[in-house]
């Protein structure tokens, strides 16, 4: 896992979590990280070592690091876009609002945008473009990039498992499980019992 892009800017990285769903939100994560971390602090390097793309991370083990990256990232932020808004303007650009979100939301001006993927739009701040760079498989590459993975899927889990908690009927549609992909179960859940405010109507599946 690489520490960095570029030597002499400071970067964050931002990946998303809930794309391919067929029910709630998607959230996106922006991480700044310091590639000088494992001089700084002795006995954490293994800690780091193991963080990367969050779909290769136990669900125990991403909780554990999603603590560790925000007590030691430089800055962080997450955001999402509600589920009738993705049904509006599509899930890509979607997805690419609510990276934009997290990005507004930082303390910490980067200089350099990391982008999981290959599709972003132009990130402004006071007028001014942000460079970024697009990586097919950033999650795989870059400490700062597979951070944000790990801490949009966490955020986004925290969210289904709470609506799970304040609305049992939801349960029919093994949500706990799934977290909103569509499952075969998931798919028969909607077949049998329709689907939810919380669905996203445009989505194949859910018609």
């Amino acid at each position: 896992m690489k520490l960095s892009y570029s030597n002499d800017k400071l970067e964050v990285g931002i990946d998303e979590a809930g794309r391919g769903c067929l029910f709630g939100r998607v959230y996106s994560a922006a991480v700044i990280w310091n590639p000088e971390l494992i001089e700084c602090f002795d006995g954490i390097q293994y800690k780091i070592n193991q963080i990367r793309d969050s779909k290769k991370i136990s669900k125990s083990k991403r909780k554990d690091l999603k603590e560790f990256i925000e007590k030691y990232a430089i800055d962080y932020q997450v955001s999402y876009i509600e589920n009738d808004e993705i049904d509006k303007i599509n899930i890509l650009n979607s997805a690419i609002k609510s990276m934009h979100k997290a990005l507004d939301k930082l303390n910490v001006l980067p200089e350099l945008i990391l982008v999981d993927g290959n599709r972003f739009k132009p990130y402004y701040y006071n007028n001014e473009e942000i460079e970024h760079k697009c990586i097919i498989k950033g999650d795989d590459n870059y400490i700062s990039i597979a951070a944000a993975s790990i801490l949009a899927k966490e955020y986004r889990d925290e969210y289904i498992e709470n609506l799970c908690k304040e609305n049992e009927d939801l349960m029919k549609y093994n949500l706990l499980n799934n977290m909103g992909y569509g499952t075969q179960g998931h798919r028969d859940a909607i077949k049998e019992y329709g689907i939810t405010k919380y669905h996203r109507k445009t989505f194949k599946g859910c018609y």
